[in-house]
């Protein structure tokens, strides 16, 4: 089994005066050695955050980035201004920039492709709406994706995040059978795509320390996606722990 991995997307929250509060208190939690952790705050916060997590073992992640290099594209941020941050792994095509901003999985595919040469890890995320899993078209909406996704990639140096929108933020959570039954189908797609499935799919919707412990014993499950429930340091914590509070 791969080690387990829990990412935790802070969207739209936390200044950088609350990352410095949340990450100062967090150090001084104790963390399970035999899980590996993740902080993606939002763009303005990932100094204070590098500063705060160099030596914890806590790597550091952004939320997004551009497919371009340089150039006239107000509003973005470049891979090498990451990795200037020391960023070392990005969200690329979470459902909430699918559906806000409109991205398309061959834009979406051109960001996996820059991450990948710049030697950032992309976190692809997929999911399917509550229509497309009601109609039994989930694991056709989740495959392409992946197929548009990953073209022309060759590395295994990527994580795949399946995240059902119906699920995210809504308190109603995938049931464990059925998010296992989808990350074992996604690891299926990346044999065929990728010629391995040893590549870690994580799951991310409503996760919260009362049932990380059972989504993470899901044999195809090998972390998880967290929003909400990781911007409070007890509550990071205790994902990290599976849902034991230190």
């Amino acid at each position: 089994m791969m080690k387990l991995l829990i990412a935790g997307n802070w969207k739209m929250n936390l200044s950088v005066t609350d990352t410095e509060a949340m990450l100062s208190e967090l150090k001084n939690k104790t963390r399970s050695d035999d899980v590996d952790s993740l902080i993606i705050p939002p763009f303005t916060s990932l100094d204070a955050a590098r500063k705060l997590l160099d030596g914890t073992g806590i790597a550091l992640g952004a939320q997004n980035l551009s497919h371009e290099d340089d150039g006239a594209f107000t509003g973005e941020i470049s891979a090498d201004m990451l990795l200037d941050l020391g960023v070392s792994h990005v969200l690329v095509g979470h459902s909430e920039r699918r559906e806000y901003q409109k991205e398309t999985d061959a834009l979406l595919n051109l960001k996996v492709k820059k991450a990948v040469a710049k030697g950032l890890i992309p976190i692809l995320c997929v999911g399917e709406k509550k229509a497309d899993r009601d109609s039994g078209e989930h694991e056709s909406v989740v495959g392409n994706q992946l197929k548009k996704g990953l073209e022309g990639v060759h590395t295994t140096d990527i994580i795949v995040a399946y995240e059902p929108t119906w699920a995210i933020g809504t308190g109603d959570v995938c049931k464990p059978d059925d998010a296992q039954a989808m990350a074992a189908f996604i690891k299926g797609e990346l044999k065929d795509l990728l010629g391995t499935d040893a590549v870690r799919v994580l799951y991310g919707g409503s996760v919260k320390p009362s049932n990380v412990k059972e989504l993470m014993a899901q044999p195809s499950i090998d972390g998880a996606l967290v929003g909400g429930a990781s911007l409070k340091a007890d509550d990071f914590a205790a994902l990290i722990n599976l849902g034991e509070v230190q």
